[in-house]
């Protein structure tokens, strides 16, 4: 019989929710969606780094791949929808608030406060999209709080471009 299925203590599953809880991030005792953005952001900052537009969104690309993936282990790992160990959402998230953006620090701290307010508050559809099924639904209201996030950012640095860039 094949583990493919991510069952709970097997070596897919404990990869899965490993990937899903972004090397156990998640577990954090409080907030752990935050702690999931803070991570996003040393990614960021690691992509920042290499300085190529191409590898930031390959990764987000891969990260989104990989997270619905790992999500839908997760969920079955926990016994049920959502789990809130589960992080790598955020992380996506975070890397598409920040997608392409001329930012500073300031920019990096007013995206992260933005983002972490739009996926609590979830505008639509992102409360639609968390109904998908899986790790669909965990990723994809998060994608979308990212891109009202991008697209608030980029009206930030138009107002503020010298606190923002």
């Amino acid at each position: 019989m094949s583990d493919s299925g991510g069952a709970p203590g097997s070596w897919y599953g404990q990869l899965g929710v490993f990937v899903a809880t972004c090397a156990w991030v998640g577990y954090a005792p409080v907030a752990p969606g935050t702690f999931g953005s803070l991570a996003g952001l040393v990614v960021y900052a690691g992509l920042r780094a290499v300085g190529s537009l191409v590898a930031e969104l390959a990764m987000i690309a891969v990260l989104l791949a990989v997270g619905i993936w790992s999500s839908s282990v997760a969920e079955r790992h926990f016994g049920h929808t959502d789990p809130g160990h589960v992080v790598i959402d955020e992380v996506v998230g975070m890397l598409v608030t920040l997608a392409l953006m001329p930012v500073g620090p300031g920019g990096v701290v007013a995206a992260f406060f933005v983002f972490r307010v739009l996926d609590i508050v979830k505008p639509w559809p992102a409360r639609r999209l968390e109904r998908l099924q899986g790790g669909l639904g965990i990723m994809a209201d998060d994608v979308m709080a990212g891109l009202y996030g991008n697209l608030i950012v980029r009206g930030l640095l138009l107002a503020a471009p010298g606190w923002m860039g």
